[in-house]
C-alpha cells in the first residue's frame, strides 16, 4: 500500500470525480461558483461545441477568488446545491 496521503484517501473513499474550472463568483461565505467548460465533437455533424456547467463548491477557508483556476472533487451533499469541494488552487487570478 502506498504511503502517499492522496492515494490513501482515494483508496479509502473510492474513486471520486474531479473537475478543473474557473471561479466565477465568490460572493458567498465558504461557497464558490465554479464554471467547468467541456469541448466535445457533435456526433453527426463533426462540429466542435462547448458545454458549460456551473457547480457550487465548498471552500472552507475562503482561499479562492474570482478568476482562479481550481480543481474540485465530488463529495457528500453539504447543502441543497453543494456537492463538490475545493481540492486545490491551480492558478491564481492576476
Amino acid at each position: 500500500m502506498s504511503t502517499d496521503t492522496n492515494t490513501a484517501v482515494a483508496d479509502s473513499r473510492g474513486n471520486r470525480k474531479r473537475e478543473i474550472g474557473y471561479v466565477v463568483s465568490d460572493k458567498m461565505t465558504k461557497t464558490r461558483v465554479v464554471e467547468v467548460v467541456e469541448h466535445y465533437k457533435h456526433p453527426m455533424y463533426g462540429k466542435f461545441l462547448k458545454r458549460t456547467n456551473k457547480f457550487h463548491i465548498h471552500d472552507e477557508n475562503n482561499d479562492s477568488k474570482a478568476g482562479d483556476k481550481v480543481m474540485i472533487i465530488e463529495t457528500r451533499p453539504l447543502s441543497k446545491t453543494k456537492r463538490w469541494r475545493l481540492m486545490k488552487i491551480l492558478e491564481r487570478a492576476v
